[in-house]
């Protein structure tokens, strides 16, 4: 049974009273501490109110501590946070009594190289994406797979995604729909410079390079939309499936298609 709990609200968001004794008296019956706004080595298990960003935003903490993450919907899309807040109590429930059932998500190893050298490693659970400033032109970027060359990229950019992340920039991008439990890589161009780029679905063993070249103006490199790094000439992003999953907290009460098709607003039965 769980002891300590981290919980992480949406910044700015208003927790109905209502909700927080709810949540109290809960925690309070089976002697759980919790601990808010910071996830610390003591943490056994991440909740989150909020939305896919807010998850996002802890996730690779939870997945380097190899803790469970559980996500409370108060936001809008909710493909990840996928747990209604009427459904709460009974999710807390199962959580701190051990109960409950496990999605074991892919995380994407995201390392920048400076000169042959690493630089420094990042961890997404949707996607890497290097894009070009408000005012570049167009940015060229040569591709390597599994130690071969791929291709050139020439366009606005890049979206390196996991089967996760599929449903986030990448589907927005025109790239496709992947089940979560399929461990791959989704290069999806931005914007491309020539009608025959299209998205590619890769083997999660291998490993995708990209280099930057004629940086005339600044790139970027975002992980998950919650932080960017600027990239330089000459540099190299390298995108692998890291070790281990990140351990996501499953609704009781519905399955992914359920949740495919509430959010992209698919037919509902047969024949509908």
């Amino acid at each position: 049974m769980l002891k300590h709990i981290s919980l992480i609200i949406r910044h700015e968001t208003e927790i109905p009273n209502s909700i927080r004794k709810a949540m109290k008296k809960l925690f309070n019956g089976y002697g759980v501490s919790v601990t808010e706004g910071q996830v610390n080595p003591q943490t056994e298990a991440v909740v989150v109110l909020g939305g896919d960003g807010t998850l996002l935003h802890v996730a690779g903490k939870a997945y380097q501590l190899g803790i469970p993450l559980l996500g409370i919907n108060l936001g809008g899309l909710g493909f990840l946070t996928e747990i209604h807040i009427n459904e709460m109590e009974q999710a807390l429930d199962s959580l701190v009594s051990g109960t409950f059932e496990l999605d074991k998500r892919t995380i994407l190893s995201v390392t920048v190289k400076v000169s042959g050298s690493t630089n420094s490693t990042y961890y997404a659970l949707n996607e890497a994406v290097i894009s070009k400033g408000p005012l570049s032109t167009i940015i060229t970027l040569p591709a390597w797979a599994g130690g071969s060359f791929l291709t050139t990229y020439r366009g606005d950019g890049l979206i390196i995604s996991s089967a996760t992340g599929s449903t986030a920039y990448n589907l927005s991008a025109g790239g496709p729909i992947l089940h979560p439990c399929i461990e791959a890589l989704i290069l999806t161009p931005i914007c491309p410079f020539a009608l025959n780029a299209r998205p590619l679905i890769l083997p999660g063993r291998m490993k995708v390079e990209i280099q930057i070249r004629n940086a005339k103006e600044k790139i970027s490199l975002v992980i998950d939309g919650q932080a960017g790094y600027e990239l330089n000439e000459g540099d190299c992003v390298e995108v692998q499936k890291a070790q281990g999953h990140l351990k996501l907290v499953k609704s009781p009460l519905r399955n992914y298609f359920t949740i495919l098709r509430e959010k992209l607003g698919w037919a509902k039965g047969v024949g509908i």
